[in-house]
């Protein structure tokens, strides 16, 4: 993208000005000095329009470039393309980028301005002022962890309105898919199901299967936080009580006590469900467990140091964690 000055409309120097001033020297046969007072500019200037008139016509009369010849401190072209796809495939911010390919935030925005991916979509960010948030972290793995749902409509054969449009998506009612996550406060680790409904039982099943896999990884699971919702009541308690786990819920209107796991689902939502447009449940099945795979073993996290979630684990349990390089 070349750098040219811009010239006010009224300036004496446009391009037409300019012709104005050489044709003074050389059709008129006025001085260099007399040329420059007329048209209140340094005697070289005058030289300059001359010289560029005389070797290169009205061509050499235009505005050039500011771009240097050589720009050495420029960012290499393999790293700016870097930059530039990780943007497009993971819908990173600047400072997630800069984390993963070790350039500054400020030279990855720079990179992505320049390529007219300074900003995402309006709709993907909510833009009302809100509250400084109050972040807080448990000390060990394990201690809490936050359970949540996230539903999301399901593929009609053939792919969805995101493939044909509001107008030509299919009118069968398909129905929705629920995501249920359970994940560690200390280090992120995220446990996930799709499933059916979000009914209690169905969601225990998530809870017991979830507290399986943590204890594999060497976490053992003593509190659980929940909104309110119908599936988070009595029977959830029973099951609770039978793990041995403490029930926990947020406090009504306040879904941003439960945030890390809202904010998960939003990582999947922008990264896996609507990254691109799948054909088929099956499909987005796939794309499902291999994100997740992803984002436990080797997204960077911010909160985290920029290390992926089983990283953060290993370093706290001293290196030991079975499959932590995976």
């Amino acid at each position: 993208m070349a750098h040219v000055r811009s010239q006010h409309p009224n300036a004496v120097l446009t391009p037409a000005g300019r012709r104005r001033m050489v044709g003074c020297v050389l059709e008129r046969g006025w001085t260099i000095e007399a040329t420059a007072e007329r048209f209140q500019v340094d005697a070289k200037t005058v030289r300059k329009w001359r010289d560029r008139f005389v070797t290169e016509g009205d061509v050499g009369l235009q505005d050039r470039s500011s771009r240097p010849r050589r720009s050495p401190n420029r960012t290499p072209e393999k790293r700016r393309q870097q930059v530039l796809r990780l943007r497009r495939q993971r819908r990173w911010g600047a400072e997630h980028i800069g984390a993963e390919v070790g350039l500054a935030p400020s030279t990855v925005q720079s990179i992505l301005r320049s390529e007219g991916l300074g900003r995402l979509d309006r709709g993907d960010r909510a833009t009302a002022s809100r509250p400084t948030p109050q972040r807080y972290e448990r000390e060990r793995p394990g201690e809490l962890v936050h359970v949540d749902v996230k539903k999301i409509a399901a593929i009609p054969k053939g792919g969805g309105w995101r493939m044909h449009g509001p107008a030509g998506r299919p009118r069968a009612f398909v129905g929705y898919r629920y995501i249920h996550t359970v994940i560690d406060d200390r280090t992120r680790i995220a446990y996930s199901e799709i499933r059916e409904d979000e009914t209690s039982a169905t969601a225990i099943g998530v809870l017991n299967r979830a507290v399986q896999w943590f204890a594999g990884l060497g976490i053992s699971v003593e509190r659980v936080l929940t909104d309110n919702g119908t599936c988070y009541k009595k029977q959830w308690n029973l099951a609770c009580a039978e793990l041995g786990i403490a029930p926990k819920r947020t406090r009504f209107y306040r879904p941003q006590t439960n945030g890390k796991v809202e904010r998960f689902h939003r990582i999947l939502l922008e990264e896996w469900a609507y990254i691109r447009d799948w054909t088929s449940e099956t499909a987005r099945d796939t794309g499902y467990h291999r994100f997740m795979h992803f984002y436990n073993h080797h997204r960077s996290h911010g909160a985290l140091g920029w290390q992926s979630p089983i990283a953060t684990f290993a370093h706290l349990a001293g290196d030991n964690l079975p499959g932590a390089h995976t």
